[in-house]
């Protein structure tokens, strides 16, 4: 067993489902994990609920990584105390509520703590690391690596640097990641949304359109991703999709730029997502899945989505 543990550091700042997550993966592969969170109680919650969660998905045949439940929990521990959890880290994973005051007052922390090969990676969604790196004296050290929830099933990581950030670490943990075994994508430059965030907001803004102008449920609209659109990405990009639906994408362009820019043209002005059309998709969407059954239906999701990862690696 010891030979599959690795003796390098990776500190988790925070405990929640995203932070669990992120734990479980890099101690998938032997690295010894420390989770860190304010309140000790929260953290002995946290160990708890991860141990539990790793024998679960053993059970289920749906383990990640090259080490047994036993084997990964061992790899992991928790602490209250940041200095604690940072010292000796090659990593840092942070995944703190996103609210920016919050970011910002734990990377001034931060700062004072770590040392100058450590990489300071943020799982936001929503901030550019700019926004809460630009007044650090380690701020070449920090970049996001934005999982896609939930990240021990769905494998997706964008990795994005702040204007200041050192190539040296965008490289370093587009390494780790593919190591603990996601599929990593580096943006060149930061952007707000990211990239998968601005696609599925493309996305979401359509299907917003089709609702408030009436011409499909939001039920129907589902059907249209998960019965269509949804099989054909879980496996292509959309550029790969184009390419492939003619005689490549120069052909594609040919046939369909036109259409593609008139029908576009219609889509009118950016919709606000609330008042009584929020109304209306939540009251369609409870109806499908009501508030109560939503931890089942994640339970669902998750399974799917790994069964769906392990066939793609057999085709």
């Amino acid at each position: 067993m010891a030979s599959k543990m690795k003796k390098e550091k990776v500190a988790i700042i925070g405990s929640g489902l995203i932070g669990r997550s992120w734990a479980m993966l890099f101690a998938g592969v032997g690295y010894q994990v420390t989770i860190y969170d304010i309140i000790p109680e929260i953290v002995e919650k946290a160990l708890k609920e991860t141990q539990l969660e790793l024998n679960s998905i053993e059970k289920q045949g749906l383990l990640r990584g090259n080490l047994s439940a036993a084997e990964q929990f061992a790899c992991i521990s928790g602490t209250d105390n940041l200095k604690d959890a940072i010292t000796g880290a090659i990593y840092v994973q942070e995944c703190v509520p996103e609210r920016l005051d919050i970011k910002k007052k734990l990377y001034a922390e931060v700062d004072g703590l770590v040392g100058p090969n450590t990489i300071l990676a943020s799982s936001t969604s929503t901030f550019m690391p700019s926004l809460f790196s630009e007044e650090m004296k380690h701020r070449a050290q920090v970049l996001v690596a934005h999982p896609v929830n939930p990240p021990y099933y769905v494998p997706l990581v964008e990795i994005v640097p702040a204007p200041w950030t050192k190539s040296e670490y965008t490289t370093k943990a587009r390494e780790l990641m593919t190591e603990i075994g996601q599929k990593p994508v580096t943006l060149s430059r930061q952007i707000e949304g990211f990239a998968l965030n601005r696609i599925q907001y493309a996305i979401l803004n359509e299907t917003w359109r089709l609702v408030a102008d009436g011409i499909l449920s939001v039920k129907d609209i589902d059907v249209v991703m998960s019965e269509g659109l949804g099989m054909r990405y879980a496996f292509l990009g959309p550029l790969e999709t184009a390419h492939l639906n003619a005689e490549g994408m120069l052909n594609y362009c040919e046939r369909y730029c036109n259409t593609i820019h008139a029908v576009s043209e219609t889509m009118g002005p950016t919709p606000r997502m609330e008042g009584k059309v929020a109304e209306q998709v939540a009251k369609e969407l409870e109806e499908m899945v009501p508030i109560d059954k939503l931890p089942e239906r994640r339970a669902w999701r998750d399974a799917c989505l790994t069964k769906l990862a392990q066939l793609k690696k057999t085709i």
